[in-house]
């Protein structure tokens, strides 16, 4: 057996910030050795692992500045679930022409039939196709533009989330929204129509939330920009989270 990787080719390696290839390197040197591989299959094999490896963590990185949760995926997407949908709809949602075509995904459903981890899982998709994306619920963003209006930000910040390739809502129209709420949620809404897409999350159907939005003409004029701009998605059946439920194991 040879010795360990050369001081030199360790230098060499972290100078060209191949460093994480060290760890795993002597073995797979070793298997190609006794294995009699062709060299390039080897460098070949190396790089690929290196280049997925830097994917898989700018996809990281980007997830988490977007304000995704990393465990909210398709491929943890269980189907046995007890809940119905139209699988056409979510298809073609996952094949993302509806942010190529700039339009919009609306997922309506009861609370727990996972409208979130959908929202989530099409955002990571997104990242996967170097969209940029940012994720908030509805509460959360609301409330940090009121904080933007205070300290001069504000129309900054609007500027930010009409220009985001995929902007995901998440939990809209729990709540009655006052004029500044309504406010901002218009100048995102129409900003962004035919110019970027959204993915939002509600309990409510678009039809409910005039009845929430402070002023009658905002309210009408980005409902109407967003429902005919949208995919809808709707989900029934009845809470995932029963099934999380802890339970107490039974005697043997």
């Amino acid at each position: 057996m040879r010795p360990d990787l050369s001081p030199e080719l360790k230098r060499a390696m972290k100078a060209l910030r191949l460093g994480q290839l060290l760890p795993t390197l002597p073995e797979r040197l070793r298997i190609a050795r006794e294995r009699k591989l062709d060299p390039e299959d080897v460098l070949l094999t190396l790089l690929t692992d290196e280049t997925q490896r830097r994917a898989q963590q700018r996809h990281r990185v980007r997830a988490k500045e977007g304000g995704l949760s990393p465990d909210l995926v398709f491929d943890r997407w269980d189907p046995s679930a007890k809940i119905t949908f139209d699988r056409r709809v979510m298809d073609e949602l996952r094949l993302l022409r509806f942010v190529d075509e700039h339009h919009h995904a609306l997922i309506i459903g009861p609370v727990g039939v996972g409208k979130t981890m959908i929202a989530h899982a099409l955002g990571h998709l997104a990242i996967a196709r170097d969209r940029s994306v940012h994720c908030e619920t509805a509460e959360k963003l609301l409330h940090r533009l009121r904080a933007c209006r205070l300290d001069g930000t504000h129309e900054r910040e609007i500027r930010r989330l009409t220009q985001v390739d995929v902007l995901i809502v998440d939990d809209l129209a729990l709540r009655p929204m006052d004029a500044h709420e309504t406010s901002d949620l218009h100048a995102i809404v129409c900003g962004r129509h035919k110019k970027a897409s959204m993915v939002v999350t509600s309990n409510r159907d678009p039809s409910e939330w005039l009845a929430l939005l402070a002023d009658p003409l905002q309210g009408q004029a980005l409902v109407d920009r967003f429902v005919n701009s949208t995919y809808d998605l709707v989900i029934e059946g009845e809470s995932y989270r029963r099934r999380q439920k802890p339970q107490v194991a039974s005697n043997a």
